[in-house]
C-alpha cells in the first residue's frame, strides 16, 4: 500500500518550514530592537536591544512571554503532529498480531484500550463495527478521526489566541505611550517640545511593531499546523479503514484480490508509516 511509503521530501519540507519560522520571528524581533541612532549634532548615541525593550513600555512583559509561549506551543504541537507519533507502526504490528491469534472483537479492543497511541480510539471503533460492513467501518472511523481531529486543534488554539491578542496589547502599549509623550510634550516649554513629542511617538510605537512582528508569524504558524493535523488524520483514517477491512473483513479484502490467505493483510511487508 503506498500510503505507508516514507516521504522524506515532505517531512524535510516541513523542517525546513519550521526552521525558517524560527528565523521570521528572530529576525523580527531583532529589527524592533536594532541599534536606533539618536544622536544629535556631533554626539551620537545607539540604543540597546534591551534599552529599546524597556522604552516599549510595560506591556512588553506579556508579548515576551507570549513570544515564548508561541515558539514552546509550536515546537511540541511539530513534533507531536508526526505520522509516526499518531500512527506508530509497532501498534499496527501488534495489533495485526493479536488479530492473527484472537479474531474475536474483544482481544483486539482490548488491544486498542490499553495502547497510549494516538490512533488506537480510531482503530477501536472500525473494530466495534466490523459486522456491519464496510461502509460501517469507514463512518466509524471518520467520526472517530474527526474527533481526534478536533482534540488535536484544541491543542493548537493557544497559538490563535496569542495571534490575536499580541497586535491589541502592542497597540494599548502605543496608546498609553502616546498618552504619556502628549503629556511631556504638554510640560514641556519652547523648541523642546517638538523633540519631546517626536521621542515620545518614536517610544510608543515600539509596542505595537513588536505585537505585529509576534502575531504575524504566530498565525502562519497557527494556520500551517493546523492543516498539518488534517493531513495527519486524514492519513489514519485511510489506513485504519484498509486495515480493518484486511484483517476484520478479509472475505471483502481478499476475493477481490485472489488471495489464498484472507487472513494475512496485503500490505503487511509494507507498513512503514513515518511522515
Amino acid at each position: 500500500m503506498h500510503i505507508y511509503t516514507k516521504n522524506r521530501g515532505h517531512d524535510n519540507i516541513s523542517f525546513l518550514f519550521f526552521l525558517l519560522f524560527f528565523l521570521f520571528l528572530f529576525l523580527g524581533l531583532n529589527s524592533v530592537v536594532l541599534a536606533q541612532d539618536v544622536g544629535e549634532g556631533a554626539g551620537e548615541n545607539k540604543e540597546t536591544m534591551f534599552s529599546l525593550i524597556r522604552k516599549g513600555g510595560p506591556v512588553m512583559l506579556p508579548l515576551g512571554i507570549a513570544s515564548i509561549l508561541a515558539l514552546a506551543i509550536g515546537l511540541e504541537r511539530f513534533i507531536s503532529l508526526n505520522k509516526e507519533k499518531v500512527l506508530p507502526s509497532s501498534f499496527l504490528k501488534g495489533l495485526g498480531e493479536v488479530w492473527r491469534r484472537d479474531s474475536a472483537d474483544g482481544a483486539a479492543e482490548k488491544y486498542c484500550e490499553d495502547s497510549e497511541a494516538s490512533c488506537a480510539h480510531v482503530f477501536k471503533a472500525g473494530i466495534s463495527w466490523r459486522s456491519q460492513g464496510h461502509e460501517a467501518v469507514s463512518k466509524a472511523i471518520e467520526d472517530a478521526g474527526a474527533r481526534e481531529a478536533e482534540k488535536m486543534k484544541r491543542s493548537l488554539r493557544p497559538l490563535s489566541v496569542i495571534a490575536g491578542v499580541c497586535p491589541l496589547l502592542g497597540l494599548l502599549g502605543t496608546v498609553y505611550g502616546m498618552i504619556e509623550a502628549f503629556q511631556r510634550t504638554a510640560d514641556s516649554g519652547g523648541a523642546a517640545k517638538t523633540a519631546d513629542l517626536a521621542n515620545g511617538i518614536y517610544e510608543a510605537l515600539v509596542s505595537t511593531a513588536a505585537g505585529l512582528t509576534i502575531a504575524i508569524p504566530v498565525l502562519l504558524l497557527f494556520q500551517w499546523l493546523s492543516s498539518r493535523a488534517d493531513k495527519v488524520i486524514d492519513h489514519l483514517d485511510e489506513v485504519g479503514t484498509e486495515f480493518i477491512v484486511d484483517f476484520a473483513l478479509p472475505d471483502i479484502g481478499s476475493n477481490e484480490a485472489g488471495d489464498s490467505n484472507p487472513g494475512e493483510p496485503k500490505y503487511s511487508s509494507n507498513i512503514n508509516p513515518q511522515s
